[in-house]
């Protein structure tokens, strides 16, 4: 099985820009996967050459220096990347996803102008600070909290697992600007530069899998920033947020997809090369059983994926601020769909090289560790479930 086996109908340029990207993966991220898992850390270097295909302005408008792609070639791209390493993959998707889209939506031409043409050129990194201690998937219950200093806000709180938070240059930082018990109303969405008097970065979090892309708890003490970083207006946080939830869910489904595609990949190969009782493990019905479970949850959680992309590029091709319930709905399906079709093909391979896979010599158990976290952030699988039975139901009493 190809990657090109089970996709739709794509253009000329999706399939070239695909195949640049698994030419890239393949050549310049897979072959350091694991040196880098090792390491907990991605070098500079990576961020250099993503961004000179420019990939880390993949959803950037042409006019700000982007490559202005459309979603579904987005994620294509991010699936590739995955391939060869979901660290790589996370830290792009969340610059190049929820920051770069709220920036993209939300923000004032001068906004757009000051952080847009260096995150498309890969000078400014983005990370999405939303997620505290006691906040998480109850996002609107967070307690950091921006005052009215002067011309511009004043930010304490504590943000918690910050993807590319000890290296960001730009913080998308949500903080309550109203009262304590205003909910989703009090938030307000500001854009912050990493370097700010005032951010303390903690040490980085040790987690189960892609351990070189980091995770840091931040710290925001009297942080100062100016009336124009308010992106959006006063208390539009939490719209300005859920704004970027249906290209960050689908931008996870890739990722989990590339992990898939990995661990598939490599079952295939090993189950044709490891011979027992005189023959390849892959002629074992017990093995090909298990190869044909993974095609098939791949191939389905893929055409789920793009089907949902395309329902998001045909609902309002210009914003991502008018997506429906429905569209909601169905990036949370895409999501739960991918990163369970990930979970549960890693967890496959990693049984088809049997001792083999449980060893750290061999790449399915970084790959079973990485799928893990798939089913986690930007939404629990438990929560994505919930939303899609509520939105059912909702729909259901409706009719």
């Amino acid at each position: 099985m190809t990657m090109t086996a089970d996709l739709p109908v794509l253009t000329a340029e999706q399939l070239e820009i695909r195949a640049m990207a698994r030419e890239f993966a393949a050549g310049e991220i897979r072959p350091h996967a694991e040196a880098w898992d090792a390491a907990r850390q991605l070098p500079d270097e990576i961020f250099r050459k993503v961004a000179e295909l420019g990939f880390m302005g993949m959803r950037v408008p042409e006019e700000h220096g982007g490559l202005g792609l459309d979603l579904t070639t987005t994620l294509l791209t991010l699936e590739a990347l995955a391939w060869g390493d979901a660290s790589v993959a996370l830290s792009v998707l969340i610059h190049g996803g929820p920051v770069s889209t709220c920036v993209l939506e939300w923000g004032t031409d001068a906004q757009k102008g000051a952080w847009l043409p260096s995150m498309a050129s890969g000078e400014t990194l983005g990370a999405f600070a939303l997620t505290e201690p006691e906040a998480g998937s109850d996002a609107t219950s967070l307690r950091a909290i921006a005052t009215p200093d002067g011309e511009g806000w004043t930010i304490r709180g504590t943000k918690s697992w910050v993807t590319n938070g000890s290296r960001a240059d730009l913080l998308l930082v949500f903080a309550r600007t109203g009262a304590p018990d205003s909910g989703a109303a009090g938030l307000s969405a500001f854009l912050v530069p990493g370097d700010a008097p005032g951010i303390e970065v903690g040490e980085r979090e040790r987690t189960l899998g892609m351990a070189a892309s980091e995770s840091a708890t931040l710290q925001f003490q009297d942080v100062r920033v100016g009336a124009e970083a308010l992106l959006g207006s006063e208390g539009e946080g939490w719209s300005v947020a859920r704004s970027a939830l249906v290209i960050g869910r689908l931008m996870v489904a890739a990722q989990a997809l590339g992990i898939a595609e990995a661990a598939y990949e490599h079952a295939l190969r090993y189950g044709g090369e490891r011979e027992q009782f005189g023959r390849p493990l892959s002629g074992f019905g017990a093995v090909q059983e298990k190869l044909a479970g993974m095609a098939i949850r791949i191939a389905g959680a893929r055409a789920l994926l793009l089907q949902t992309a395309a329902r998001a590029e045909g609902e309002d091709p210009g914003s991502a601020l008018a997506f429906p319930s429905s569209l909601h709905s169905a990036a949370a399906m895409a999501k739960v769909a991918a990163s369970e079709a990930a979970m549960w093909t890693s967890d496959e391979a990693v049984q088809i090289f049997g001792g083999y896979g449980y060893m750290r010599d061999y790449p399915v158990e970084r790959l079973m560790r990485d799928a893990k976290g798939t089913e986690i952030y930007e939404g629990t699988n438990e929560v994505l479930r919930w939303i899609v039975a509520r939105d059912a139901i909702r729909e259901h009493a409706g009719d």
